[in-house]
C-alpha cells in the first residue's frame, strides 16, 4: 500500500496485510460478543485488579487460592465469573497486538513511520507495569504521550496506504485498554462502560473497512457518491443507537418498563426524568453495579432508546428498499432489511422475556452485524471506472 490508483483502490505494500486485517476484524467481533456476555452475566467486576486477576496472568480456579491477595478486600473471588473477565482481557490484548502489526505495516513506507509507531507502542507498554506498581501519574503521562504520537502521525499522513486509519485504530485500541481498566477501577461507571462498547464497535468498523479496502472488491455504481452518503447517514444513526443501548445496559434500564411493550408500565408516556437519566458524570467512588438511578430516570433512558430505535428502523428499512430496487444490490438490500427486523425483534424479546442472557448477547451481536453491513457498503461502493 504505497499509492492510490486513479480508480480509488488501495494498493497493498505487504501481500498479507488484508489477511491480517480480516483476522483482526473477526477477532474484534468475537471480543464484542464475548464482552457483551461478560457484562450481561454480571462478571464485569470479577477481577478487581488490572491487568492481572487477583495477581494472576490467568485467573483463580478456587477462591481459597487467592484468599490473601489484596484484591479480596475489594471483592471476594468468584472463579466461575473471573475466567470470563480475564479471558476477555486476553482476547482484547491479542486484538491489540494484531492492530499494532497492521499499524507497523501501514506506516513502514512513511518517513519515520516505523519509529513513530514503535515509540508509541513502547511508551504504552512501559506504562502498564508502572501502573501495576502504583506509579499512576508516570503511567498516565507515558500512555498519553504514546497516544499523541499516533494522533500526530494520523493527522500528518493521508490515507492512500491506510496509514492514517491504521494509526487511528491503534489509538482507539490503546484508549479501549484504558476504558477497560477504568471499568474495573471506577466500578462500572456508566459513561466508561458505554464508551467501552462504542470504542469496541468503532474498532470493529475501522478494521472491517481496512480489510475491504485492502482486499479491493469494489461495487461499481453510477450513483455511488449519493449512496455512500446515505450509508454514512445510516452509520451515524446506528452509532447513536448503539451508544444509547450502552447507556441502557450500563444503567441497568433494560427492564425499566418491566415486561411491557409497546407501552411502558401500562402507559404510552409514563413519568420519566430525562434530566437525571442523562447525567453523564456522577463522580468516582460509587459502585454502579446494579444501577443507582430511580425508576423514572431509568424509564427515561429506556424510552429514549425505543424512540431512537424507531428512527433507525425506518431509515434502514428505507435504505434496504432502495437497494432492493437496484439491479445487483438486491442481496444487500435483503440482508440489511432482515438484520434490521431481527434486531428490533431481539430488542422486543429482551423486554418481553425479562432479558434472557442469550437474547441480550444476540442483541449486541445483531448491532455489530448491522454495523458490519453498513461499513462493508461504505467501503465497497465506488464510482464506475473512467
Amino acid at each position: 500500500m504505497g499509492t492510490t490508483p486513479r480508480n480509488g483502490t488501495v494498493r497493498a505494500t505487504y501481500r498479507h496485510f488484508h489477511r491480517i486485517a480480516w483476522l483482526a476484524a473477526a477477532l474484534a467481533l468475537c471480543v464484542i460478543v464475548f464482552g457483551a456476555f461478560v457484562r450481561l452475566s454480571n462478571a464485569g467486576l470479577s477481577c478487581p485488579d488490572w491487568p492481572t486477576c487477583y495477581g494472576r496472568a490467568a485467573w483463580p480456579t478456587h477462591a481459597n487460592e487467592v484468599a490473601e491477595h489484596a484484591a479480596n478486600a475489594i471483592r471476594v473471588a468468584e472463579p466461575d465469573k473471573a475466567w470470563r473477565e480475564q479471558l476477555h482481557r486476553h482476547l482484547a490484548a491479542s486484538l491489540g497486538t494484531l492492530v499494532f502489526v497492521l499499524a507497523l505495516l501501514a506506516a513502514r513506507r512513511r518517513r519515520h513511520g516505523l519509529v513513530q509507531v514503535l515509540a508509541a507502542g513502547v511508551l504504552v507498554g512501559v506504562s502498564i507495569p508502572l501502573y501495576m506498581h502504583a506509579q499512576y501519574g508516570v503511567a498516565a503521562a507515558l500512555a498519553i504521550a504514546g497516544e499523541l504520537i499516533l494522533l500526530a502521525a494520523a493527522i500528518r499522513w493521508d490515507n492512500s496506504d491506510l496509514a492514517r486509519v491504521a494509526c487511528l485504530t491503534l489509538m482507539i485500541i490503546v484508549f479501549q485498554a484504558l476504558l477497560g481498566m477504568w471499568t474495573v477501577t471506577w466500578l462500572l461507571k456508566p459513561i466508561v462502560v458505554m464508551g467501552h462498547l462504542v470504542g469496541g464497535m468503532t474498532t470493529f468498523g475501522l478494521l472491517l473497512w481496512m480489510a475491504w479496502r485492502a482486499t479491493d472488491l469494489p461495487i461499481r455504481l453510477a450513483d455511488a457518491r449519493l449512496l455512500r452518503r446515505l450509508v454514512t447517514g445510516g452509520l451515524v444513526l446506528l452509532g447513536l443507537q448503539i451508544a444509547l443501548g450502552g447507556w441502557v445496559s450500563s444503567n441497568y434500564a433494560a427492564l425499566a418498563c418491566a415486561n411491557d411493550f409497546p407501552t411502558c408500565v401500562g402507559k404510552w408516556w409514563p413519568p420519566a426524568n430525562f434530566h437525571e437519566g442523562f447525567v453523564l458524570w456522577r463522580g468516582v467512588g460509587v459502585d454502579y453495579e446494579g444501577g443507582v438511578l430511580d425508576g423514572a430516570s431509568r424509564i427515561a433512558i429506556q424510552m429514549a432508546h425505543r424512540i431512537m430505535a424507531v428512527v433507525v428502523f425506518v431509515y434502514l428499512m428505507w435504505l434496504a428498499l432502495r437497494f432492493l430496487r437496484m439491479p445487483g444490490m438486491r442481496g444487500w438490500g435483503t440482508l440489511l432489511g432482515l438484520l434490521t427486523i431481527a434486531q428490533v425483534a431481539l430488542g422486543i424479546a429482551n423486554v418481553r422475556l425479562s432479558l434472557p442472557l442469550h437474547v441480550a448477547v444476540s442483541h449486541n451481536a445483531g448491532a455489530a452485524l448491522l454495523l458490519a453491513t453498513l461499513v462493508t457498503l461504505a467501503a465497497r461502493i465506488r464510482e464506475p471506472k473512467v
